[in-house]
């Protein structure tokens, strides 16, 4: 059943409470290896679903423009508060309402229309928003990409500051979207001191990481940060924007009024949820398994054959180019969900194929790490992978049928926040 229980959705709208129920099934019984997804704890779950969503809060603490701020007001200090302290900041604005608003609240704050902005080319690992060209942020901005190498698939730094001296770009961000390697944020803080740049690390895969010491800080390196509260930090779909004292006023006023009108009360008290989680000790222990189980799993995915594009992985995440498989990345992952395995198709650096249907899969371990695998089981996860694939190639239905069964054989000794059978 689900966790909590939805009576009232089952009785008011069957339809909805049936597609809540699978899902949860769902998240039961597979392998859940998207970087980007994970399971929630069942209090952030309670505080997302809390009564705090009939509530309006234009503005900020001790400035909103409604009445009946006097429980949202301390919510919202007392998440900000956490964050300041976990992540070791001047400011921290809990409000964003996901990943890309936040990195949008950037450009806001030191940007105007037609002003160079420089970022990871989304083929290379980056984020739409920082500066692709189909996103607003490549529509309304001067946008320069940088790479990695061919040789290597790690940042070239050599281009990054090249670019950056001849292009002088007034933003630089760091980070991205399918970057298996440690983010070097001392160099770029380095070569964005040269034109002046504000540095911001989009730290939204990796916060977790950070906060439970498994993957470097950009503090003292990033005056501004950007991050969504989910992935390997564990919270609810949300996000939030930090940075030193001196960026803080323009920051707010990006967000709101710039941006967005009343944040999501429900999701604010979810964040401190998941933020009073991430500072117990038992984190860094979760943290340090994450990278734990992606480095057993990327090497047993290597013995079989595997390319890995860097070779392996500093952090929770793994860029697999499937070319010598003899598959693409899109059909690789429509057999792996049929086999229980989730994961999403990828485009590889250097990709000679089309994005929507590209040659890699991005794969990740931060729910695996937070239903209790360890590393004595990622050769079997792998195992699983590989012959996925190889039934793909065949057309051999059963076969993936077969791992489907032995997959959930497996997760039903490992407990989920959300659900239980019944």
């Amino acid at each position: 059943m689900h966790q909590p229980p939805v009576p009232h959705v089952a009785q008011i709208d069957p339809q909805v409470a049936d597609l809540i129920n699978a899902e949860a099934r769902r998240q039961f019984d597979k392998l859940r290896m998207i970087p980007s997804e994970n399971y929630v704890s069942l209090a952030v779950l309670e505080a997302a679903g809390s009564v705090l969503t009939n509530k309006y809060s234009e503005g900020y603490p001790g400035r909103r423009y409604y009445e009946g701020q006097q429980c949202i007001d301390p919510l919202e200090r007392l998440a900000a508060e956490r964050a300041q302290a976990l992540f070791g900041v001047d400011h921290a604005n809990v409000q964003p309402y996901s990943g890309s608003p936040a990195n949008l609240a950037v450009y806001l704050a030191f940007l105007q229309p037609g002003d160079t902005v420089m970022g990871m080319a989304l083929p290379m690992g980056g984020h739409l928003t920082h500066g692709w060209a189909v996103s607003a942020t490549g529509k309304w901005f001067r946008s320069v990409q940088y790479g990695v190498r061919a040789d290597t698939g790690r940042v070239d730094f050599d281009q990054v500051r090249d670019l950056v001296r001849k292009e002088r770009p007034k933003v630089i961000f760091c980070g991205g979207t399918a970057i298996p390697r440690t983010i070097d944020f001392e160099v770029f803080a380095q070569i964005a001191a040269e034109a002046d740049a504000i540095l911001v690390a989009d730290i939204a895969h990796i916060a977790g990481l950070i906060v439970g010491g498994a993957h470097p800080s950009p503090i003292g390196h990033a005056p501004v940060i950007t991050t969504t509260t989910h992935k390997t930090l564990r919270g609810p779909r949300g996000a939030m924007v930090m940075s030193t004292a001196e960026h803080a006023s323009a920051l707010d006023k990006a967000v709101f009024p710039g941006l967005q009108g009343g944040p999501h009360n429900h999701t604010t008290a979810a964040i401190a949820v998941a933020l009073h989680e991430a500072a117990q000790p038992e984190f860094s222990t979760y943290a340090h398994q994450i990278v734990g189980n992606a480095k057993a799993l990327a090497a047993a995915l290597t013995e079989r054959g595997f390319d890995l594009i860097s070779g392996g992985t500093d952090n929770h995440l793994i860029l697999i180019d499937l070319t010598s498989k003899g598959i693409a990345g899109k059909p690789a992952a429509k057999a792996l969900d049929r086999a229980g395995i989730e994961t999403n198709y990828n485009t590889v650096p250097f990709d000679p194929r089309k994005p929507f249907d590209p040659s890699g899969l991005r794969i990740g371990t931060p729910a695996l790490t937070t239903r209790g695998l360890s590393q004595m089981h990622m050769p079997q996860v792998a195992a699983w992978m590989d012959e996925a694939i190889s039934a793909a190639l065949k057309d051999d239905e059963p076969a993936l049928e077969r791992i489907a069964g032995e997959v959930s054989d497996l997760l039903a000794a490992f407990p989920m926040a959300g659900w239980a059978p019944a």
